[in-house]
């Protein structure tokens, strides 16, 4: 194989993993018209369409859907020689791309970043924060970070953090002349913080259980949002009770910028868990990743 033929065949699986001549260019460092004039190169080579363009979006024919599934088990053997041959060096080096919820991301990503780069230079880390059930293997990932409700079965799994517990929270202005909720139904006397799920639009029905009893409630209100960042600012501001996982608020429930209540009916959940698909080989940037985050979240 020539050196231009492995070059096109990278370059058109960087487009159908990323679902963007845009975002496939900017991965490997190429302009969007070159990377198109290597698909256009490859196309006309093997004589058939690979991928569908519109102005919003692109995705692979039939044809293309078949190559690249041969193609990501060829690449993957190949990161796996690679990693093998990396094993040997003082410190790990190549590519690694993690995909992790905003609230994982948060937690656990951004108070690393400065110190992991300088610890391990040669690593070129790519972090997407993505809120929707991305398919890891299917989009190249190396590794993920999602609560472990979450979790596909074939996945192996490093438990990050304890269990956690969700939490009804609300500002004392917001409460002030209102009667404190004690029963989830007395919510529905209340302006509630709805979530929407990021991508789906579903809206989130608040879920509560207490002994045996469960119970979802669909609670009506003036705002929905769907990031925990401005769901927090809105119930500090007295927007409104919101509903979210209990570390997030909890500095402001400690200074009486919050209050929490219903703490009773409030489920308790798997906590976070950093997720990689199972390999004969973890490849030695992954492994640096995972014992540099379990370090960092145990200080």
């Amino acid at each position: 194989m020539r050196g231009s033929d492995f070059n096109e065949l990278k370059a058109f699986s960087a487009i159908v993993e990323e679902g963007s001549f845009v975002r496939a260019a900017a991965r490997l460092q190429v302009s969007p018209p070159a990377l198109s004039q290597t698909i256009r190169q490859l196309e006309a080579r093997v004589g058939v369409r690979l991928l569908n363009r519109t102005t919003r979006s692109v995705s692979p024919t039939a044809a293309g859907e078949k190559l690249f599934g041969r193609l990501s088990v060829v690449f993957e053997e190949l990161d796996g020689a690679l990693a093998e041959v990396q094993s040997g060096r003082d410190r790990p080096a190549g590519t690694l791309r993690i995909n992790a919820s905003r609230v994982a991301a948060m937690r656990f990503i951004a108070p690393i970043l400065g110190d992991f780069q300088r610890v391990y230079p040669d690593i070129a880390l790519t972090v997407v924060v993505d809120d929707m059930l991305t398919d890891i293997v299917e989009s190249r990932f190396d590794a993920g970070i999602r609560l472990g409700e979450r979790l596909e079965q074939d996945m192996v799994a490093v438990k990050l953090s304890g269990e956690l517990q969700l939490a009804a929270v609300a500002a004392p202005a917001y409460l002030a002349g209102r009667a404190v909720p004690r029963h989830p139904k007395d919510l529905h006397q209340h302006r509630c913080i709805n979530f929407q799920w990021p991508g789906a639009g579903d809206i989130y029905r608040w879920e509560f259980s207490r002994g045996k009893r469960s119970l979802e409630i669909a609670l009506k209100g003036s705002l929905t949002l769907n990031d925990t960042e401005l769901m927090i600012h809105a119930a500090l501001g007295g927007a409104g009770v919101a509903y979210m996982i209990d570390y997030q608020v909890q500095p402001w429930i400690e200074n009486g910028r919050l209050v929490r209540f219903l703490e009773a009916w409030s489920p308790r959940f798997p906590g976070f868990y950093l997720y990689h698909p199972s390999r004969r080989h973890v490849p030695p940037a992954l492994r640096a990743f995972i014992d540099f985050v379990l370090r960092k979240s145990r200080e």
